[in-house]
């Protein structure tokens, strides 16, 4: 049984195992696992992507607790006039901790009771650059188009902030941390929102995001619209990173914006389920670390939200108090094709990556992909296909008439 708020819910077949990398364990023969997985995961320089040791205590301490501890790394080619440049990232998934039947302060304080474990676990384990989860601080209540649940909303200066201000001084951390914003400044409306904190605790800037979903249970835009900041990329003591919110990562074009202002790490901070998008989920972050050269951390909480009052989508499906479960799984993708095992689908969790982002511009540089682009083409294409009397580059064969 999954019991991720207080209300038993039973559990999907598929969310029993904890990963693929289960099943893989299980069912796949000793003297083929390691193609398969160099099939799954890729190759990092010739070699599966390397497992890292953490200390004893740390992963101990992760099994106490019940939340998934693993560690990886990705190299790059040596070179001859520039060193190294590995930071080591973070990506936190987890769940709800208390009933969304609870007081509001109630929910919100067992979460950061839980993160703030987890962020000190990577701060222990040297991660230099975290992300936590989309709307980390409350649950993901968006599919009931209840109002009541923008309480959860915050400033840029809220708790949910200066918990990660906190954290980012006490561990000489860059803290990625997503939030429902509510904007004080114009007429208390309501983004979802990124805020970037520097190492130092400081408020770098914030990105909003970019594509509101309307499919299935996903009825964000009844709380808030598109965002409105572009596609900032900020440049942090440890490399230059960008966020791309959720149904973002379904938009080629919202991937390569980041890539075009110089990301070398996108985070994917996500709240997505399996009866939706797990086929895609191990796809479209590693699709967007290939084709824009960068390192992508894709993150998805974990768990069954279920909520006090039935609700519809629309869809003909009958009345329901659940989303589904939310299938965690993150992992981190290199720009070279290969990739990190994911996590669990059923535990909080924590991936450590050690990310060389030399090999950013040594995959641009093997590839060509900038220079072949033809940027010119495509931003014709588009600026005649937003006008309203746009007509397709549609040639017809004669002998259909």
């Amino acid at each position: 049984m999954a019991q991720t708020n207080g209300d038993a819910v039973p559990a999907s077949p598929k969310a029993e195992f904890l990963s693929v990398e289960s099943i893989l364990e299980e069912h796949v023969p000793a003297d083929k696992l390691a193609q398969v997985k160099g099939v799954l995961y890729g190759l990092n320089c010739g070699k599966p992507v390397a497992a890292v040791p953490l200390p004893a205590e740390l992963t101990s301490a992760a099994a106490a607790s019940g939340y998934d501890l693993q560690a990886y790394r990705f190299d790059a080619a040596p070179e001859q006039l520039r060193p190294p440049r590995i930071v080591r990232i973070g990506l936190v998934q987890n769940g709800i901790k208390a009933p969304t039947t609870a007081p509001y302060a109630e929910q919100r304080e067992a979460i950061h009771q839980r993160v703030r474990e987890l962020i000190d676990a990577a701060g222990a384990a040297g991660v230099q650059v975290l992300c936590l989860q989309e709307a980390w601080h409350m649950p993901f209540a968006f599919c009931t188009r209840e109002k009541a649940w923008t309480e959860f909303a915050e400033s840029v200066e809220g708790p949910s902030t200066r918990l990660c201000q906190e954290l980012a001084r006490k561990h000489n951390m860059v803290i990625v941390n997503p939030i429902l914003e509510r904007d004080e400044a114009h007429g208390q409306t309501i983004w979802n929102t990124a805020v970037v904190i520097g190492n130092n605790g400081n408020v770098i800037g914030k990105h909003r995001k970019n594509h509101i979903p309307r499919v299935g249970d996903f009825n964000e835009s009844t709380y808030y619209m598109e965002g409105n900041t572009g596609h900032p990329v900020f440049e942090t003591a440890f490399g230059k990173i960008a966020v791309n919110i959720c149904y973002g990562r379904h938009h080629p074009m919202n991937w390569q914006g980041f890539g075009l202002n110089g990301a070398e790490i996108v985070f994917n901070p996500s709240a997505t389920v399996g009866a939706l998008s797990e086929p895609m989920w191990p796809i479209e972050a590693r699709n967007a670390a290939i084709a824009n050269s960068y390192y992508v951390g894709a993150i998805n909480r974990v768990g069954t939200e279920v909520f006090p009052n039935a609700f519809t989508s629309g869809d003909g499906k009958p009345a329901h108090k659940d989303f589904g479960h939310f299938y965690g799984s993150s992992y981190v993708a290199a720009p070279d094709a290969s990739r990190t095992p994911a996590l669990a689908r059923t535990l909080d969790g924590l991936m450590v990556a050690d990310c060389d982002l030399n090999l950013c511009q040594q995959l641009k540089d093997k590839w060509g992909f900038r220079m072949t682009a033809r940027y010119d083409m495509y931003a014709g294409q588009l600026a005649r296909y937003v006008q309203h009397d746009f007509k397709p580059q549609v040639i017809r064969d004669p002998s259909l008439e």
